[in-house]
């Protein structure tokens, strides 16, 4: 499927949905908690969906008959052997919480077996499996390549692991499942990125009263046997999906209003609020919600380190700003669905963008893009990214494999066309 973008002029409000990352670990702690949970106003998407499938498997109730209330009776910290292979499809996330919940197995209950789509199965998830060994589970990747397939069993039992966290994932799974297993862990972190991520995470333990040391996020240790309790908890509204209307507001004619976002959640994708202002976006806050307009943008240097997701959307920004701006110290870019940072490069350039790839970054130089085609590589947040150099453009951009959006934004192009967006599929 083709999305087509045309330039438009934006106005109006929207609700932003709800967030992805929130929604998953929502659906992994009512799994793995005792009762019945209610999940309101979750985000109903691919890798959404993705996590509900992998925490059926591992023995979860979950009826999302009602797409604004999710019921989930849980199997109290004890999960059974799936009856067939998990596939997450191309959801990281679950792949990498739900690794960790399999872990939680009964020694000698047998093992899980996990695969996902082909960008699934191009990414790391090696270091996490390592920890998974070093605290007495079983682990591996039938490849011997650190990407699934994997075979998971259990059962953590505790002991002493390093890990490298640049990808945070590995480190919210061990912090989700390590206090059900079994002993005390003590998890070393080498190296953090992506630091919002695994303070929510936090937030999430906090609100189940869950027992554990956090030495300046370099070293924790966590008492095993705890239990997670049922809950009653509206997600709240993604401000990773947001970025995109932001981006949007700040290169697009007219003026747009964004409502549902709280600026107190753990998110770290809050922080592009601040990016665009310093870049000369028009930009108010207040209790009725954000509303942004185009200004004269400036090129700037932004440290992506905790808002690695946050760099397609800025990268078109950049392209309409005047001078240069760099995108910096985002090396995980490069391992998510895609390498982002050679891929957004090169589309990019495809439309007349002038930009340089940094092993950790892109410099971009800004001038005016011209339309054209596109490829989104089937990656959910380039595509998006893409479609917005033709909204704020002087000519049409076509972008492929916008299906994509589904992953985590369903009802992207709905919702910009709600707003006067000039975008349609094709």
């Amino acid at each position: 499927m083709k999305l087509v973008a045309r330039p438009s002029r934006l106005r109006g409000t929207a609700a932003m949905p709800g967030s992805k990352s929130h929604t998953i670990r929502a659906v992994a702690f009512a799994s793995l908690a005792t009762g019945e949970s209610r999940i309101r106003e979750p985000l109903d998407s691919l890798d959404a969906q993705s996590a509900v499938r992998a925490y059926r498997a591992l023995g979860a109730e979950i009826d999302t008959a009602d797409p604004k209330l999710w019921i989930v009776r849980g199997f109290g910290g004890r999960p059974r052997v799936p009856e067939d292979v998990i596939d997450v499809g191309n959801s990281g996330t679950t792949l990498r919480i739900a690794v960790g919940s399999a872990a939680l197995l009964s020694e000698d209950a047998g093992e899980a077996v996990f695969t996902g789509d082909h960008q699934i199965r191009r990414r790391p998830v090696g270091p996490l499996l390592d920890s998974l060994r070093d605290l007495k589970a079983r682990a591996v990747c039938t490849r011997r390549n650190g990407c699934v397939p994997a075979v998971i069993g259990g059962r953590i039992r505790g002991g002493t692991t390093s890990i490298d966290a640049t990808n945070s994932q590995y480190l919210s799974s061990l912090l989700i499942n390590c206090p059900l297993g079994d002993g005390v862990s003590e998890v070393r972190v080498t190296k953090l990125g992506e630091r919002p991520y695994v303070e929510m995470t936090l937030d999430w333990l906090g609100r189940q009263s869950i027992r554990f040391e956090n030495d300046r996020f370099e070293r924790f240790v966590i008492p095993g046997g705890q239990a997670y309790r049922a809950f009653d908890r509206v997600v709240p509204a993604d401000w990773s999906s947001a970025t995109f209307f932001l981006v949007a507001g700040a290169i697009c004619d007219g003026e747009i209003l964004l409502t549902g976002l709280d600026p107190r959640d753990t998110q770290g994708d809050k922080a592009v609020v601040e990016y665009l202002r310093v870049m000369g976006a028009k930009i108010e806050t207040s209790e009725e919600g954000i509303r942004v307009r185009r200004g004269d943008l400036k090129g700037i240097e932004i440290d992506l380190n905790a808002t690695p997701d946050a760099l397609p959307a800025l990268a078109v920004a950049a392209c309409f700003a005047e001078g240069t701006s760099r995108l910096v110290n985002v090396e995980e870019a490069r391992r998510k669905e895609t390498d982002r940072i050679r891929v957004m490069a090169a589309e990019l350039r495809k439309l007349g963008g002038e930009l340089e790839e940094l092993p950790d970054g892109l410099v971009i130089h800004g001038r005016p893009l011209h339309g054209g085609e596109v490829d989104g590589h089937d990656d959910h947040r380039v595509v998006m990214a893409l479609a917005l150099a033709g909204l704020a453009g002087k000519e049409p951009v076509t972008v492929g494999s916008a299906e994509a959006a589904a992953v985590t934004f369903p009802t992207f192009v709905e919702l910009m066309r709600s707003l006067g967006a000039n975008v349609a599929t094709a």
